[in-house]
């Protein structure tokens, strides 16, 4: 399974815990597609989200944060874990 970071730019300032409220909600959608949301980091003043996801394709992730909550990725890359 390939390893995507998506990034969300909201323009705004976000809540930690909105954010963790909103993972929670991908974790209850991700199994039907195939789909792990691993971890996340927040850059609450700039409103800048990072999720770190295992799944068959982008737009396999881009689903579950739709079905989930509406806060679609505005970037998506597929990336390495390194040492």
């Amino acid at each position: 399974m390939a390893l995507f970071m998506d990034v969300h730019s909201l323009g705004e300032k976000v809540a930690l815990a909105d954010v963790a409220s909103a993972h929670a909600a991908d974790l209850a959608h991700q199994d039907r597609y195939g789909v792990h949301y691993l971890r996340y980091w927040v850059n609450e003043p700039e409103g800048k989200i990072f999720c770190l996801v295992e799944a068959p394709s982008p737009e396999d992730a881009s689903t579950v944060h739709r079905e989930a909550h509406g806060l679609v990725a505005d970037e998506i890359y597929r990336v390495a874990e390194g040492d």
